[in-house]
């Protein structure tokens, strides 16, 4: 049997390739490696130390 590769398939191909691109692209940003590789992801951190009333006495 002879494969003829027509436009259809070359088609089918090529978006095959799309797809499995752009979903590597996706999980690729969304897990935030492409953030630390370009150096644009900035993660702010915020920090609230809240301590009870008699360890602050203890401490002074």
């Amino acid at each position: 049997m002879e494969e003829k590769e027509g436009f259809a398939s070359n088609f089918v191909w090529a978006f095959a390739f799309i797809v499995i691109v752009g979903m590597i692209v996706g999980a690729l940003y969304y897990s935030g490696f492409l953030g630390r590789i370009t150096g644009t992801k900035h993660e702010k951190i915020d920090i609230n130390i809240k301590a009870p009333s008699t360890i602050i006495k203890l401490i002074k």
